[in-house]
């Protein structure tokens, strides 16, 4: 089994300046390639430039440039090449599909945040016990690095990211070979549906309150943008103040990605805990937030009709502040490794479909919270009779693969 262990790293004032020094030059070399690629492709009669090529031109970078480009992990700096060589794949797989292609943009130092180490022990070394009793992480051009290792790594460490976010640092250690830590079984299986009243409601009639975590914040936030809305977008020098103000709402935002996060692995720990087998919805997160399509009105052309945006706009941001898609990938992972099983069920109806007589309709559910069938009049919490529609199809998949 793989797994992935993210843990913060506490470098020296002297090490903090060497990551921020090594981002800023992995950054300048992806956007080098990606300069060598578009003047090849314009002026040179249209030629490709391919991954191998810029490969093959490291050592030579790196001996023209050696206090920049030639202190740092030959390795890693392939793996930079490999990530602009990988945008520019999907750059042409959505221009094959016919979908909006999107060509491969150059990366500020502000957004270009994580280096990867593609293998342990070349151009950095995990040490869980060092001489000092303390875990490090030897980073090649930067040094040991300590390490808040908050839980035990296990398994074989495989490639070791280093990632900046704001003023923080973290290493992210990607393992395989991790052994199942198998919880023993208890024999109950759940139904999930997922809201924005609620969270999350279980087929048991439990409801799990949403904290709205964005919505919490939004005051303080909006207080946080507006501040940093009245400084010039396009200026060649940003001031300190611009600086601190755009500081202030990273950290913000920060803040509400950790509280998120947190609930999301607290919520999927207590239900990989007490069930054996979890259903839930299976949901496209990105096509239940998009706009709505604009309306033009046949009456009056380069004019357009109502279509509901603002109300769509209130609830996408509901959907997102929830954070369904990342809750449901928390759960599956701690599911797979804890020996437990998770069904996604078709999510169609679930909401409108009568789960004593069968009854579908639109009408069934009378309000956000109330349901009740037109058919056969039974009454009950419409999230409810979500999470026990979905646990009855998890119980039809269950019947067929046996």
């Amino acid at each position: 089994m793989i797994r992935g262990y993210k843990f913060l790293l506490r470098p020296t004032a002297r090490q903090a300046a060497a990551l921020g020094e090594m981002l800023r030059d992995h950054c300048s070399l992806y956007n080098g390639a990606l300069q060598e690629r578009r003047d090849a492709y314009r002026h040179v009669s249209k030629t490709t430039v391919r991954y191998g090529d810029q490969s093959a031109q490291l050592k030579e970078i790196r001996r023209f440039d050696p206090d920049r480009q030639g202190r740092w992990s030959f390795s890693s700096q392939q793996v930079t090449l490999r990530r602009l060589d990988k945008a520019f794949a999907a750059f042409f797989h959505r221009l094959k599909a016919g979908q909006t292609p999107g060509y491969p943009r150059f990366k500020g130092v502000g957004h270009f945040d994580t280096v990867t180490f593609p293998k342990d022990g070349d151009g950095c070394r995990w040490d869980a016990i060092s001489h000092d009793r303390a875990t490090r992480v030897r980073l090649q051009g930067v040094g040991h690095v300590r390490v808040h290792q908050h839980r035990p790594v296990r398994g074989r460490v495989k490639t070791v990211p280093v990632k900046r976010e704001g003023h923080r640092w973290y290493v992210v250690l990607s393992c395989d070979e991790v052994p199942v830590e198998q919880l023993p079984p208890t024999g109950a299986i759940i139904g999930v549906d997922m809201g924005v009243a609620h969270f999350l409601t279980t087929s048991d009639g439990e409801h799990i309150a949403n904290p709205r975590f964005h919505q919490t914040m939004a005051d303080e936030l909006a207080q946080a943008q507006r501040h940093l809305a009245t400084f010039p977008k396009r200026t060649g020098q940003r001031t300190k103040r611009h600086r601190a103000a755009a500081r202030k709402v990273a950290k913000l935002y920060a803040k509400i990605r950790r509280q998120r996060t947190d609930f999301h692995h607290k919520t999927a720990r207590a239900l990989v805990a007490e069930y054996d087998v979890i259903a839930h919805e299976q949901l496209n997160t990105a096509d239940l937030t998009k706009s709505p399509a604009p309306k033009a009105d046949p009456d009056a052309p380069g004019k357009f009709l109502p279509n509901g945006a603002a109300a769509k706009a209130g609830l996408n941001r509901s959907v997102l502040d929830a954070g369904w898609a990342q809750f449901l990938g928390i759960l599956a992972n701690k599911a797979e490794s804890a020996g437990r099983l998770t069904i996604p069920v078709d999510a169609r109806n679930t909401s409108r479909t009568c789960p004593e007589c069968g009854h579908i309709a639109k009408e069934n559910r009378l309000t956000q919270a109330k349901f009740q069938c037109t058919a056969c009049r039974f009454t009950a919490n419409a999230d409810h009779v979500g999470a026990t529609n979905v646990l009855n199809r998890a119980g039809l998949a269950l019947c067929d693969v046996a």
